[in-house]
């Protein structure tokens, strides 16, 4: 990438789910506090801090200003909103303010708190975040509906059934099951996800992520920083950014999200990846599952499978542990749970501690090639981020 090289030398994640016992700045306190912790830095080391926040539902108008202040930070500091992916673009903020050589550490922090409204409010809420007149005004179209889309015109074109979106809910509550900190910690079946109440056809309950309270943080360093400083450190090796259409209606098709295949195209740029070969370098990845379809629609845009082949992954198990690529290993968004705008985070700090084999255990992927890659969507496309980690920096 151009400009100063930028590693990651802590993150944290809080335990995700109904979190009535925090307030969203304990919360941040909570993934703050690991975080410098692992990183071995002070306040005062941190030269600029970005929160990520959608919070249309929390209390906190101002989070980034309440944030800073609770955690001791005076350097300047904004908020950020890319709906889902918030998380994501505030890393990306961050790795840009140190590699223009503005800052030497930086934090980006998101934090929901979705359960301080009620679910009837926040499920209107996100809705419309779509196309607000001609989506959810004029059709009522919130989020499991335009998924269901998606999930329909996939089923249609490809012979893709139910079941086989249901195996990713398996696979996503299997690793979560062993995830402290994930909002939903049992095992599922297949028949038992099939036998779940209907949300939008053929999504059902399985198939959808939950409502969730949750922070992440991530703290990135410059190289110059980082040799001084000592410590082990993942690296940024490329991010790519993409924005979709508004309205549905002026997409292609429902079978992928051409935002992510073009996040995913400028990512693998950066890291100078070949794109067709890229799950073969890649040790580990989060994808993006917050409704079922949109992980197999996910191993398509990122190119782990030819189009109309991502749901043969999922049915043959080769996303687990041992297959072609482990995908979601800390339960996904769908098992681990949704804070919206600290998923991207989230992602980034479990890929951190995977590559530096802190995760530990079962959900532990083994490492061979040092390379990890996170995809993060906000609305249905309207936003997408692919970030790659290595252990090594550019070159090495």
């Amino acid at each position: 990438m151009h400009g100063r090289r930028v590693g990651i030398i802590g993150a944290s994640s809080t335990r995700f789910g109904e979190r009535y016992d925090a307030s969203l700045i304990e919360l941040a306190w909570e993934a703050f506090r690991e975080a410098v912790r692992e990183a071995n830095v002070e306040p005062r080391d941190i030269g600029f801090t970005v929160v990520s926040n959608f919070g249309s539902w929390s209390s906190e108008l101002l989070p980034a200003v309440s944030v800073s202040e609770a955690l001791g930070l005076s350097a300047g500091s904004l908020r950020v909103e890319a709906a889902c992916s918030s998380g994501s673009a505030a890393v990306k903020i961050a790795h840009d303010v140190i590699s223009s050589g503005q800052a030497e550490v930086v934090l980006a922090l998101g934090v929901e708190k979705m359960k301080e409204s009620p679910n009837p409010s926040v499920m209107e809420l996100i809705g419309r975040a779509g196309n607000y007149f001609w989506e959810f005004e004029n059709f009522g179209l919130t989020f499991p509906g335009y998924y269901a889309l998606y999930a329909t015109a996939y089923m249609n074109r490809y012979g893709a059934r139910e079941e086989d979106l249901c195996e990713v809910a398996v696979k996503n509550h299997h690793y979560g099951s062993m995830n402290e900190r994930a909002q939903f910690r049992n095992r599922i079946t297949v028949e038992k996800c099939m036998s779940s109440q209907y949300v939008a056809w053929p999504l059902k309950l399985y198939d959808c992520s939950p409502i969730t309270d949750g922070a992440a943080a991530v703290i990135l360093a410059s190289e110059d920083f980082i040799r001084a400083h000592g410590g082990e450190a993942t690296w940024i090796r490329g991010i790519g950014a993409a924005t979709g259409t508004s309205n549905l209606s002026r997409r292609a098709d429902f079978l992928g999200l051409e935002a992510s295949r073009r996040a995913a195209s400028e990512a693998y740029a950066r890291a100078g990846m070949d794109p067709g070969r890229a799950v073969h370098s890649l040790d580990v990845a989060e994808v993006h599952d917050c409704f079922t379809i949109a992980e197999v629609m996910a191993y398509e845009d990122l190119g782990f499978a030819e189009r109309g082949r991502g749901v043969e992954l999922a049915r043959e198990h080769q996303t687990y542990k041992g297959g072609l690529i482990p995908v979601n290993l800390d339960g996904g968004l769908k098992a681990k749970g949704h804070p919206i705008a600290a998923t991207g985070e989230s992602m980034i700090a479990e890929l951190h501690h995977q590559l530096l084999g802190r995760v530990g255990g079962e959900r532990q992927a083994d490492i061979r090639n040092g390379a990890a890659l996170a995809h993060n969507v906000g609305g249905t496309g309207h936003y997408a981020y692919v970030t790659i980690l290595s252990l090594g920096r550019e070159g090495e």
